[in-house]
């Protein structure tokens, strides 16, 4: 095996391909990329552990055809350090030569007959504008638990129905939704998946470079398997098992209280606010006709305060907040008003955005999250 390609060109897609690599293994091999120069004139780089794949391909200049697999972060360690010139690498006998200027390295390969088979794709169910795809799953994966002793909970929920994709995660404390429009393979197309979170999180950083997102998801009943292709990127995910909660019933069915706050000096307000806020103790708001003012501290402890203007909607209210779930939430909606509504000091709010004050709430996100008692 032997080829050649620009060194830029390389190390982003060494990087791209070693991004999931497990950091303890269940196996050695599997800390391996594979390398595939195929005669045609492309190179096929592929990792796997299992559970994730990816595989990317770009042009090369092949010289001698070929497949080799070494240790995936060494190589994407040296190709990053390499100068910006032309790269050639050639196996020679059990080792592979890297080569860029006057830099020489050499790695030595692992067995590339006992690396695992990558998943074939499943059936493309649709597809949709990577922008849009990447900024849904950054609204929803903040809600995701990051505990893993509660796998279903790590997970993002699809579901889809003709035109419509709905993305659902929640952690207990909060739950954030998204529904945006993509373009199924048929009208009548019908899937639910549950995906993990830091999986979908890969996929919208390295797929949102413009252009479309195949997603691929088998309609079988006993299928497990996801995947998603842009721009010669591929990427399969298993799914996770068992029943995701019933969420969306978590949406209360009538709030009489809504505020709308300006989303840009709210998140620098709590920000403020929050630093003399104890470690799970909440940042009070008391919403007044035309005013919200935010406060932390008590007692003999540091204490801040600070006041916006805010519409109010029905009764005076006074609730707590997590401050870190709460600016995620913020952070999310992309709007420059935040509107919030309640029942009351207690039960769940739920936030959505909107253009302006007099506006309409944006319905395709929203983030509910649970107060804290004061």
């Amino acid at each position: 095996m032997k080829f050649h390609l620009d060194r830029g060109v390389l190390g982003d897609a060494v990087t791209w391909a070693t991004r999931t690599l497990p950091v303890r293994p269940a196996m050695p091999i599997l800390q391996g990329v594979r390398i595939l120069a195929q005669g045609s004139g492309e190179l096929l780089l592929s990792t796997f552990d299992y559970e994730v794949s990816a595989q990317i391909t770009l042009p090369a200049e092949v010289e001698v055809p070929g497949e080799v697999l070494v240790q995936g972060r060494m190589l994407s360690d040296i190709v990053r350090s390499l100068p910006n010139k032309d790269v050639s690498i050639e196996l020679v006998g059990t080792k592979v030569e890297v080569r860029c200027g006057s830099a020489a390295f050499s790695l030595a390969t692992l067995p590339v007959e006992e690396y695992p088979q990558l998943p074939e794709m499943p059936p493309v169910a649709g597809s949709i504008p990577a922008d849009v795809f990447a900024e849904a799953i950054s609204q929803v994966t903040v809600a995701a638990s990051k505990d893993d002793t509660l796998p279903l909970l790590t997970g993002v929920r699809v579901e889809i129905v003709g035109e419509k994709m709905t993305l659902m995660a929640t952690d207990r404390y909060r739950l954030a939704m998204s529904e945006i429009t993509w373009r199924p393979s048929r009208p009548d197309l019908e899937i639910t998946a549950l995906v993990r979170a830091r999986t979908l999180q890969e996929v919208a950083r390295s797929l949102a470079t413009g252009g479309s997102v195949d997603v691929a998801i088998s309609e079988e009943s006993s299928a497990n398997l996801i995947g998603f292709e842009a721009g010669g990127r591929r990427t399969t995910s298993t799914l996770v098992d068992g029943d995701y909660p019933p969420v969306r019933r978590l949406f209360p069915g009538s709030t009489p209280i809504t505020a709308v706050v300006a989303t840009a000096p709210l998140i620098d307000a709590v920000k403020r606010v929050s630093l003399v806020a104890e470690r799970n103790t909440p940042v009070r708001f008391s919403f007044t006709e035309g005013n919200v003012t935010l406060e932390a501290g008590a007692g003999d402890d540091a204490q801040a305060s600070e006041s916006l203007e805010a519409q109010l909607e029905g009764e005076e209210l006074v609730v707590g907040f997590n401050s870190g779930f709460l600016l995620d939430g913020l952070s999310a909606l992309g709007e420059d008003f935040a509107r919030l509504t309640f029942t009351d000091s207690i039960k769940p709010s739920v936030m959505s955005g909107q253009e302006s004050l007099e506006g309409d709430a944006d319905g395709d996100y929203k983030y509910l999250i649970m107060p804290m008692r004061i």
